[in-house]
């Protein structure tokens, strides 16, 4: 028997890419997602270029669903590369920023402190969607 386990329910945001591969290995590299799985035709002999489906998780928990955009009119997700916007909690918001930068991340808001506690930032992803980041976890929830 396996020890490894599906993760408890979360909320997985998904998002279409022009070019997912790229973005897949962008993300990773500029902002520490961890490709858990990707799927295209080169799982099936194919060219390898589309992305069917892609789950990267965030180290901390949850994560997003990606896949290549689709030109077919009746494509039941529908999103729009670059349409996308995600906040995402970090507890190293400053060395995150830094690492995307590094990346070739476009930095759209600095690190900076919010009045509602958090330290955040905000970049731009080669795909234009917009990523949020920062320490706030959520307003505390009753048991």
């Amino acid at each position: 028997m396996s020890d490894v386990k599906a993760p408890p329910p979360q909320v997985w945001p998904t998002l279409r890419a022009r070019d997912a591969r790229a973005l897949i290995a962008f993300l990773t590299e500029a902002f520490g997602f961890e490709e858990v799985v990707s799927y295209g035709p080169a799982d099936h002999g194919g060219s390898g270029d589309r992305v069917d489906h892609a789950e990267l998780a965030w180290p901390a928990g949850g994560g997003v669903m990606l896949g290549s955009t689709r030109d077919d009119p009746d494509d039941p997700c529908g999103l729009q590369p670059g349409s996308f916007g995600a906040y995402v909690v970090t507890a190293e918001p400053d060395a995150l920023c830094a690492r995307a930068r590094a990346a070739g991340a476009q930095i759209t808001m600095e690190p900076h402190d919010t009045d509602y506690g958090s330290r955040d930032f905000a970049a731009r992803d080669p795909e234009g969607n917009s990523w949020s980041f920062g320490t706030y976890p959520g307003a505390p929830r009753r048991a």
